[in-house]
Order: C-alpha cells, then sequence, then structure tokens
C-alpha cells in the first residue's frame, strides 16, 4: 500500500473530478454487513508534470475502501477495458463530479468495445479459478465472491448483447442474494456461470460494439483538460 502524503491527499481532496461509489451498493446486492467502496479520479495539475518527480497515478485512502486514479491513468485503463473502471463510470452512487468528470461521463460510450468480451473474460477465469480450488480444499467456495463473479459474467453478456453496460443486479438479484447466502449449491451456481459464458461467447458474433475504443475522442478530452489545467496555473 502506498503511504498517503500530503501531496496525494490534496489531489484527492483538491482534484477529484469525479467520485462514486462501487461494490455490492452500488450493484444493488448490498447487507447490513456491505462496506462502502469509493472510488474516485482527480486531474493532478498539469504544473506537476513539469518537475522530475511525477505526482501518484493513484491514491489508496484517506478513508476506508477508498481509491483514486489520476484522470490519464483511469482512461488508459478504460481504453483497455479494464471491468473495474469501466464500472466505475455506470455507478448510480455519485458523490462527486465537476465539469470536467462530467466530460468523463459523457465518454463512457467511447470506452466500449468488443476489448470487454476479452478483458471481462480474463477476468471472470481467474476469479473462476480461485473458486473452484476453494472448493478443492475447503468443499465449498466463498459465496459472496461467487456471486459477485455471476453478477459481472450476466453485465458482460448484456454488454455485448446490447451494447451498454449495466452494472445493477436487476431482475437476478433475488437468486445472487441466495448465492451469497449458500442457498444453492456449488453445481447449481457452476451450471449456471458456464450457461452466461456460453451465451457471452454467442453473442460476441452478432454484438453492435466497435473492434476498438474511441482512443482519438478520449485523448482529445485528457489534451483538453490537460491544457485547461496548465491555463489556470498560470492565471493563478
Amino acid at each position: 500500500m502506498n503511504e498517503l502524503t500530503p501531496e496525494s491527499l490534496e489531489l484527492v481532496r483538491d482534484h477529484t473530478v469525479y467520485a462514486c461509489v462501487m461494490g455490492s451498493r452500488a450493484f444493488g446486492l448490498a447487507t447490513e454487513a456491505s462496506d462502502t467502496d469509493r472510488r474516485g479520479v482527480y486531474l493532478a495539475p498539469t504544473p506537476l508534470f513539469w518537475r522530475f518527480e511525477k505526482p501518484p497515478m493513484h491514491v489508496e485512502g484517506p478513508r476506508e475502501e477508498q481509491f483514486s486514479w489520476e484522470l490519464e491513468r483511469f482512461c488508459e485503463l478504460a481504453l483497455r477495458a479494464n471491468p473495474n473502471i469501466l464500472e466505475c463510470l455506470h455507478s448510480p452512487l455519485v458523490e462527486r463530479v465537476t465539469p470536467v468528470g462530467e466530460e468523463l461521463l459523457s465518454l463512457r460510450g467511447a470506452f466500449l468495445s468488443r476489448r470487454a468480451h476479452t478483458s471481462f473474460s480474463r477476468y471472470a477465469a481467474s476469479q473462476h479459478t480461485k473458486l473452484v480450488a476453494d472448493v478443492r480444499i475447503h468443499g465449498a467456495p466463498r459465496w459472496k465472491h461467487a456471486m459477485h463473479l455471476l453478477r459481472l459474467l450476466l453485465s458482460c453478456r448484456d454488454l455485448l448483447r446490447t451494447g451498454r453496460l449495466t452494472i445493477g443486479a436487476g431482475p437476478h438479484r433475488d437468486r445472487l442474494l441466495a448465492v451469497r447466502r449458500g442457498e444453492l449449491s456449488w453445481a447449481e451456481v457452476d451450471s449456471w456461470m458456464a450457461r452466461l459464458s456460453q451465451e457471452t461467447e454467442a453473442a460476441l458474433s452478432t454484438t453492435p460494439l466497435p473492434e476498438s475504443p474511441d482512443h482519438a475522442r478520449v485523448a482529445d478530452f485528457l489534451h483538453r483538460a490537460r491544457s485547461a489545467s496548465a491555463a489556470a496555473s498560470v492565471a493563478s
């Protein structure tokens, strides 16, 4: 974990352009024991990049379960279709948004592409491997993790089918919560996962998503945000 320095604290406190709540609360799957996972994006003032020591690309804290990315790093990861990053842009629980943040949100569609199939599927496969190991060693998976993997698979399948990313559990909420409580057998859960993976593969052949994200549009946004920051520092 990176040490929270006065500079990194200032970046999160004074330069956050977008902040939201993620995790179970954003997915509609929270219980009384659920944490509040906060995610954010900050725009480091452009003059900080004119030094040998660059500003941090991410900051953990200052609150519990809080993590923020510098705008450029966030955009890089979103262009790669990182599942956690893309989902941040679709949280229904927005806590802070500036004009720069509003423009970032307006770019949600520019980040979406068929690359999501690869990134989501790879992440899902790694999580499934961990669940299988838990079953082999302990006789059961971590049911909370199984629930979240199912939700991710549902989200990926529907993204490929519709071209829109939806992170909420929606009509699957009750069954997903039943998984969390361990009310379905591992065989039932694993079968559901396998079926969703097959449906996702089938959706890829007819998806409305473009082959690649709109890199030029995102690059233009980042350039203008950096330029405005530089101009503001000169004016002050």
